[in-house]
């Protein structure tokens, strides 16, 4: 049963059958668009995860260690390094646990994004996005990647309220840099008027 939709052209096959496979192939297919790219996905983790996590644990850093809010958000973050180390161990081909992770907090969080990043980046940009052939029934690894990725996302924002409890001008070094104005006041502006 041939069924064509009204918006495919219509194939002119002069009385023979059609040449090749109904099979897909992995490099031909679309790219999935509720999956972003590789490349967003290691800039969003080297650059927007790494600064607002720096910025979390340096208030961190200044509590005693006998503080409670201290132990529970040392908790949080020891949940981030997890969530990051599960986001490499789905990015990576092959399985390598040689990576030297330090013991303080901020170095180990700063290495665990360093290997995620490395790991997402081994990823051909190309064919990570691409749905599977449908007659292989296998998933496409982009899904579970960018999971991995929702899930450090949402531990880091379950952080940012228990830092906040800690520094209350941490939503003032989050948002900086956010706006920059290159020219705030018109050189006019400062001239006084005259009659």
């Amino acid at each position: 049963m041939d069924s064509i939709l009204a918006t495919e052209p219509v194939p002119e096959t002069n009385g023979k059958q059609p040449s090749g496979s109904a099979l897909e192939t992995w490099s031909q297919n679309e790219r999935m668009r509720h999956v972003p790219g590789i490349d967003w996905m290691a800039w969003k983790l080297d650059v927007d995860v790494r600064r607002r996590v720096e910025k979390l644990i340096a208030p961190v850093l200044t509590i005693d260690v006998s503080d409670p809010r201290r132990m529970r958000i040392e908790e949080e973050f020891k949940t981030l390094y997890r969530a990051l180390e599960r986001f490499a161990d789905v990015a990576r081909h092959m399985r390598n646990n040689g990576h030297h992770v330090p013991a303080d907090l901020g170095g180990k969080i700063g290495a665990a994004i360093s290997h995620a990043v490395t790991s997402v980046r081994s990823n051909d940009a190309d064919l990570i996005g691409r749905r599977f052939p449908f007659h292989t029934f296998e998933r496409s690894k982009a899904e579970p990647l960018y999971a991995a990725l929702l899930v450090v996302l949402s531990v880091v924002e379950r952080i940012v309220p228990l830092v906040r409890e800690v520094d209350p001008r941490l939503d003032e070094r989050l948002l900086e840099g956010l706006v920059v104005l290159q020219n705030p006041v018109d050189d006019r502006m400062l001239r006084p008027i005259v009659a």
